[in-house]
């Protein structure tokens, strides 16, 4: 397959009219101009990588589209592998939590029902359009948990490991007085009622304190698979450094910017939401994504809850001048590759996968608009094209 004329984003520059050769499954050449044949009409588009997504949470919104509203798993997984595609996004890690039950926490989160969701991934996944991975949420307060994620660590189940602690009163919900509104607003249920379950929450916490043994069980186990592990919302140094001694490598929405300071003083790659980047501000009134991006403390953008937000808020960190457009991109594709150990796949070079995403500009008549993916390949075959890149195929 050619694809030829468009502007090729590159890791180190931007080639503005270009071309790109790929033969099966992988990139063959980049050219810096123009070749003269192309078995898609893409004149004018601009190519990037494949959309890596390290982290969304959609998944269980799929099973559970409203509250006690639950779907059947297989279906959830193909819906969201569909809404993937559309959004650019050719590898994605999809979230699945390990959390304790409670009035505050989805029932769709406790451990057995996040195996099952796990199990259908698996045995769908060679009939997905994207590269659907396992990015367990391991909940360190959930004593359940450790047997059944080991178990299905043992058994090649889990592709990424992150550490959660939603305790009240510290990480992303520092502020008990927001996060007693947030839970009301989430749940449906009154400010009151939220604050007697979380004071009686934090009661049982103090009885039965995080196993810290068994957690390292997990970690051990996940680094002897070779698999990443990140921390999530740390909000201190100390934190930081406790989760670096522990093996973790990915720092995962950062809720400070001390801590995100003290993660890359370490070596540790750093992950923010594409929302919030896009938005401009956290929804728990936590770390700016943009503000962080713009103190050079982030290696990574994560679809968080909303997969869309990847490619808009990569085009709007280039667009307001806060990085060049190659590096902006790298937020979602190169650097989200090498923080999750993905040595094929995360930029548009000889030799890796031709996961490969199209971009027309969405420029309106007045200079406004948003970027629109028209078209996704992976390992060289197209997974979604819209009506007008279909309608101009020449030989696919």
């Amino acid at each position: 397959m050619w694809l030829n004329d468009l502007r090729i984003v590159l890791p180190d520059r931007v080639i503005e009219r270009g071309a790109i050769h790929i033969e099966g499954a992988h990139i063959i050449e980049i050219f810096d101009e123009p070749v003269g044949r192309s078995d898609l009409n893409v004149s004018g588009m601009t190519a990037i990588p494949g959309i890596i997504d390290m982290h969304g949470d959609m998944l269980e919104r799929e099973i559970e589209p409203r509250p006690r509203a639950y779907l059947p798993h297989d279906l959830a997984v193909y819906e969201l592998d569909k809404r993937l595609a559309t959004s650019g996004v050719t590898t994605a890690y999809a979230a699945v939590s390990f959390s304790e039950i409670s009035v505050l926490r989805n029932a769709v989160r406790r451990e057995e029902n996040a195996r099952a969701i796990v199990e259908a991934i698996h045995d769908e996944r060679d009939h997905l359009l994207v590269d659907m991975r396992v990015h367990a949420r391991f909940e360190v307060t959930n004593r359940n948990a450790p047997p059944v994620l080991l178990d299905l660590l043992e058994r090649g189940r889990v592709h990424l490991v992150s550490l959660n602690d939603h305790t009240p009163g510290q990480g992303q919900y520092r502020d008990l007085e927001a996060y007693y509104k947030m839970s009301a607003e989430w749940r449906n249920i009154s400010a009151d009622y939220a604050e007697e379950m979380t004071q009686e929450r934090l009661r049982q916490l103090k009885e039965t304190p995080i196993a810290w043994d068994v957690i390292h069980d997990v970690t051990r186990l996940a680094r002897e698979r070779g698999l990443p592990i990140a921390s999530h919302d740390d909000d201190t140094t100390e934190k930081v450094a406790f989760m670096h001694d522990m093996g973790v490598t990915i720092s995962e929405f950062p809720v400070t910017m001390e801590a995100a300071h003290e993660a890359r003083r370490l070596g540790m790659h750093v992950a923010m939401g594409s929302p919030n980047a896009l938005r401009g501000v956290s929804t728990s009134g936590n770390l700016s994504a943009r503000d962080a991006i713009a103190a050079g403390v982030v290696d990574m953008l994560a679809a968080d809850y909303h997969p869309g937000a990847l490619l808009q808020a990569a085009w709007l960190i280039a667009r307001e001048g806060i990085l060049p457009l190659h590096e902006a991109v790298r937020l979602i594709t190169t650097d989200v590759a090498a923080g999750v150990a993905l040595n094929d796949r995360g930029s548009l070079a000889p030799g890796l996968l031709a996961d490969v995403t199209l971009v027309s500009e969405g420029r309106r008549a007045n200079g406004a608009g948003h970027p629109r993916v028209r078209a996704t390949l992976r390992a060289g075959r197209p997974i979604f094209l819209d009506r007008h890149t279909a309608s101009h195929v020449v030989r696919v």
